[in-house]
């Protein structure tokens, strides 16, 4: 099949109006595997069909934007950065919206990729009529490029910027159309995940800007469109800096976390329990949430009715979060956290161990793993062991291997298992005799089956 598509190939190659071609070469790249055109990667020349989309003809340029979009799959970003920048940059001002986006897509590949990308890096003059060819467009694509382009370099950043596309993006951030302001503040934030993007985004003022957006949020009607995706912003720029330092100059984003737990609204809820999640997952932004003292049991207290009471994805989050929170490494179990999660864990629900293994209970595998992270987390903590051992039935729970059915369950309930067995406190804790099951079932791997016994019977057949 390889073989008929580079005959064709090189038939449009040699004819002026080739469209019967053009409409073969389409239909059969359907039926022929992205495995065989990459085997013949170094023979597909794509020069002509890029020449072809020069031409006004409607049809023609359509059928090669289609085949284009197949054929450029089979190649590496590196060979398609390395040989066909010329095709790329007329692509980028090509009057033909289709033609762009092709082009664009092309771009975000190649950005993507660590070695192609130095070669739009390493080529000054390429990179700025690449910034400059996309901040023609108002395509959400191109912006998205923008942002991906920045994030690669303080170099790439500041021909984004001299160029006056990033400027453009953020005062769209801040501007009246919510829903422009919602697609923005996504983009800002995978600019805030690099070192010289925050530093960026501090120097401009963007981060307080955010922060007054969040302020003025209560009397603007439409704040649920941009509101999750600003509060989302902090929360990662908390975990990627310092979540005591974010915190207290931004003291509105704590604020409106909470305040947002007690919403009726389940996007509302779902966005605060990611953040708090986040926010918590380090030992700094745990101690910046124990500050907040009752409050924080009070919000510990509603994670725990919606992980028993709400949709089974809201159900999900609420256990990642809770997995978050409680998760402390052993180096960094010292007296006064082991005792502040132990704190927590009661302010979860009257028995949170139980409500735990009920969620397990249920017949959803993804609940059921999310639950058993939940265990998982807390293993290696003395308190929580004991918990477990004193709670009737759950060591023969944890040993039950009839318990899990697929592949995800199985995993999780092993890492479980291991989180246990590694813990220097617990032979002391569980006793010698369950310590060597752990260890058995350790040893065994997550996905041993117990061989069935046959006894042989005489005079049987």
């Amino acid at each position: 099949m390889a073989a008929q598509v580079l005959s064709l190939l090189r038939d449009v190659s040699r004819l002026e109006a080739p469209l019967e071609e053009l409409r073969a070469l389409q239909s059969m790249l359907q039926s022929v595997p992205l495995s065989e055109l990459r085997e013949h990667a170094a023979e597909l020349r794509l020069g002509p069909l890029f020449s072809l989309l020069n031409e006004n003809h409607r049809e023609q340029t359509t059928l090669c934007v289609s085949i284009l979009e197949r054929l450029l799959q089979a190649l590496e970003p590196v060979h398609v950065a390395r040989n066909l920048k010329v095709d790329l940059q007329r692509g980028l001002t090509h009057p033909n919206d289709s033609v762009k986006i092709l082009t664009l897509s092309q771009v975000g590949r190649i950005v993507d990729n660590s070695d192609a990308v130095t070669e739009i890096l390493n080529n000054a003059e390429l990179l700025k009529q690449i910034v400059y060819c996309i901040g023609g467009e108002n395509l959400s694509v191109a912006k998205a490029l923008i942002v991906e382009i920045s994030s690669v370099s303080p170099e790439s950043l500041n021909y984004c910027t001299t160029s006056g596309l990033v400027t453009q993006l953020l005062r769209e951030l801040t501007g009246e159309d919510v829903l422009v302001r919602a697609t923005c503040i996504e983009m800002v934030t995978s600019l805030a995940y690099t070192h010289h993007g925050r530093q960026y985004l501090a120097q401009e003022g963007v981060i307080d800007q955010i922060s007054n957006i969040i302020v003025g949020a209560d009397s603007d009607p439409f704040s649920s469109f941009y509101l999750p995706g600003f509060v989302k912003f902090f929360g990662n720029l908390a975990i990627m800096d310092s979540p005591q330092q974010i915190c207290e100059r931004h003291p509105v984003f704590v604020e409106k976390v909470f305040e947002m737990t007690e919403s009726q609204d389940p996007t509302m809820i779902g966005v605060a329990v990611d953040t708090i999640g986040i926010l918590g997952s380090n030992v700094e932004g745990k101690q910046v949430l124990q500050k907040t003292g009752t409050r924080f049991e009070r919000l510990l207290m509603k994670i725990g009715y919606q992980a028993k009471n709400a949709s089974t994805e809201l159900k999900i989050r609420c256990l990642d979060a809770i997995s978050s929170l409680f998760y402390l490494p052993p180096e960094q179990q010292t007296d006064d956290l082991l005792r502040m999660t132990d704190s927590w864990f009661s302010s979860l629900s009257r028995d949170p161990l139980e409500l735990f293994r009920g969620i397990s209970n249920q017949p959803f595998p993804e609940l059921h793993c999310a639950a058993l992270k939940v265990f998982t987390a807390i293993a290696n903590q003395p308190w929580a062991q004991k918990l477990m051992f004193n709670s009737p039935g759950f060591v023969e729970y944890v040993m039950d291997r009839s318990v899990e059915r697929d592949k995800a369950s199985k995993d999780a309930k092993y890492e479980l298992v291991k989180a246990l067995a590694n813990s220097k406190t617990i032979a002391e804790i569980f006793g010698n005799p369950n310590y060597l099951r752990l260890r058995t079932y350790l040893s065994e791997g997550p996905y041993y089956v117990k061989p069935i016994s046959t006894t042989a019977v005489e005079g049987a057949e």
